[in-house]
């Protein structure tokens, strides 16, 4: 059954018109923020595959051909939600029985105050976790039982649970939930929270190293890469740290934008170069070690036919894969960009709130409508199209159900040459990375909104109830 909860939280269709330092007539304006004399890349014309005013279609001449995919590899860690600083990971090899192992419970379950918005990272023989209300957890990856818990959640003193002092959040804050993990080199794991703190906390003992308070709450995860820490806030503001003493470093003002999903980006990087979405609909790419702009452009449909379609936040990561940057938009544009000139590649009219996935000659992304939509990475022309969400076959009563509460999906992994994403009324399924036809599916029993990650032979899903749930 779907939860109304999960619907509100990353279907996220819900706008948030106020956040701290949001409130003011000219933050109200996404483009009357202060000229930062930004160096952009010459415009490139961009290759749009299909008008914006039609819908994506298979390309006839690639219905029922091959692709290359790389051969499947076992991972040993996942330190990230995207599982690199690149945010792209190939094809795993995990999770072929396409069984529940186990499930744990590890926090306090999403409701209306509080949102579980933390994918899992792992170090390899650990799962780290977090709950809508900063509480860290760490388990066992082979049986899911709790080594630590940490809770982190500002308060005025001491808490029970040893969390750490700090500002409490305002009784009327909605933004104060959630945030993200992330593993460093160094066995510390980075805590970024909507309780507005950043922090270091040792992955082995739960033991702080240090806190940042940040002006404004912080839903997405850390990004850790070469002795820095990036993150995003709320305000669509980069924020940088050294990782080692959480020293501030250099930050980024994107456009100031009121309405915006969420769930919320976390950057990528590779090499001396991070590249960031926001909820403008901006994708930035700068120099990682100083910020200095290398080159921006705007996801944004020109022509937008609803107030919904105005929000134009980039949700998911942009995947930096092969020299290309992959990212789209809830505004209704999936593009293709060169990492090293900001020059466009092509564009889709695809809306959605999911993160591509790239492997091999194609790269996938799940849209908001429940569309799988497996994409030529070169070109942009579509292999093959398959619909989650189709309804023929439903009663006149679960069409309306399904209309008043619609059923999302996750991010996807490629794992044994399946697709595999799981629903917002908790469902998972794998599909034939080639043909996109249903193979399995498999019923996780509570809401799942973040992305699989992946570990030795094991498929790890974080639900909206605050549960772990491996897949063998």
């Amino acid at each position: 059954m779907i939860s109304k909860r999960s619907v509100a939280l990353v279907a996220l269709m819900s706008a948030t018109m106020a956040v701290s330092g949001c409130s003011t007539v000219s933050k109200l304006n996404p483009f009357g923020g202060k000229d930062k004399n930004k160096s952009t890349a010459s415009q490139g014309q961009r290759i749009s595959i299909i008008a914006f005013d039609q819908k994506v279609e298979a390309a006839e001449s690639l219905k029922g051909a091959d692709f290359f995919l790389p051969d499947p590899v076992a991972q040993a860690d996942w330190r990230l939600p995207g599982g690199n600083p690149e945010q792209s990971i190939e094809h795993v090899d995990a999770g072929k029985a396409f069984e529940i192992a186990w499930k744990r419970g590890f926090g306090k379950k999403g409701g209306r105050k509080f949102h579980v918005t933390a994918p899992p990272v792992s170090s390899g023989d650990r799962i780290y976790v977090m709950d809508g209300e900063a509480d860290v957890v760490a388990m066992d990856a082979k049986t899911g039982s709790t080594i630590w818990r940490k809770d982190l959640r500002p308060a005025a003193g001491p808490t029970k649970k040893g969390g750490f002092l700090g500002l409490m959040p305002k009784k009327n804050d909605r933004l104060g939930f959630g945030g993200g993990v992330a593993l460093g080199p160094n066995n510390k794991l980075y805590v970024a929270s909507g309780f507005r703190f950043v922090a270091q906390i040792d992955a082995t003992t739960g033991e702080i190293g240090w806190t940042q308070q940040t002006s404004t709450p912080i839903h997405g995860a850390p990004t850790v890469a070469d002795g820095r820490v990036f993150v995003v806030s709320t305000d669509n503001e980069l924020l940088t740290y050294n990782a080692e003493n959480g020293t501030p470093g250099w930050t980024y003002q994107a456009l100031s934008e009121p309405a915006r999903i969420l769930a919320a980006s976390t950057p990528a990087v590779s090499g001396d170069t991070v590249v960031s979405g926001f909820a403008s609909g901006e994708l930035v790419a700068l120099r990682a070690a100083n910020g200095n702009d290398l080159w921006s452009e705007a996801l944004s449909r020109a022509s937008r036919t609803n107030a919904l379609s105005e929000i134009r936040d980039i949700p998911g990561r942009p995947v930096i894969y092969k020299g290309d940057v992959f990212a789209v938009s809830h505004s209704g544009v999936f593009a293709a960009t060169d990492l090293r000139t900001g020059q466009a590649r092509w564009s889709l009219p695809v809306t959605a709130i999911t993160t591509p996935w790239a492997a091999g000659d194609v790269v996938y992304v799940v849209d908001k409508a429940g569309q799988v939509i497996c994409v030529a990475r070169e070109t942009g022309s579509v292999y093959w199209i398959q619909d989650l969400n189709d309804s023929a076959k439903l009663s006149k009563k679960q069409k309306k159900k399904r209309a008043k509460h619609p059923r999302l999906w996750s991010t996807p992994i490629l794992a044994n040459g399946r697709l595999i994403t799981a629903s917002s009324d908790g469902e998972a399924v794998a599909l034939n990375a080639k043909t996109g036809a249903r193979e399995k599916t498999l019923k996780i029993g509570a809401p799942v909104l973040l992305n699989p990650i992946a570990v030795g032979n094991m498929i790890y899903l974080v639900t909206d109830e605050a549960d772990l749930v491996a897949i063998r």
